[in-house]
């Protein structure tokens, strides 16, 4: 096994807006920085204004594979990009790998986000746990760790 410095994520798709602010606000409540989230929606009228609204700064827009015209913001997104860019090549299913989650993690979090669903990624590792039950207890479907950290 090769041991790679891969940085932790935990990660839940909500089924909308409402369920999304509702899961953000708790995170915040519970002593989660904003600069530790990450959020990914559909391209939609509202989508963009949510997350300068939520992460208080612009939205990026990506044309995902698998998923279609997204916008984005987070450290998340970032370690998705990779040196080589390739988060709009290769969508969610091809990347989340990179931060300790299984290929069909990401699968299930492609069709999740496809399906109108609100991406919301926590980063860090010594709450990793905190964050997975605020997730859960807002309705964070397939919320989970990136437990494969530093395992390739």
């Amino acid at each position: 096994m090769v041991e790679a410095d891969v940085e932790r994520f935990t990660v839940g798709v909500f089924q909308d807006l409402a369920w999304a602010q509702k899961g953000i606000d708790a995170l915040i409540r519970a002593g989660f920085p904003v600069e530790s989230l990450t959020i990914l929606i559909k391209d939609g009228a509202e989508a963009a204004a949510f997350i300068e609204r939520t992460l208080g700064a612009p939205a990026e827009r990506i044309d995902l594979a698998g998923i279609g015209a997204v916008v984005a913001r987070g450290l998340l997104v970032r370690a998705l990009q990779g040196e080589a860019g390739d988060l709009a090549k290769l969508g969610l299913s091809g990347t989340m790998r990179r931060v300790g989650f299984q290929a069909h993690d990401g699968r299930i979090f492609d069709v999740l986000a496809a399906r109108g669903g609100v991406l919301v990624a926590i980063h860090g590792d010594p709450r990793a746990a905190d964050a997975l039950a605020i997730l859960h207890s807002y309705g964070g479907g397939n919320a989970a760790i990136g437990a494969w950290t530093g395992r390739v």
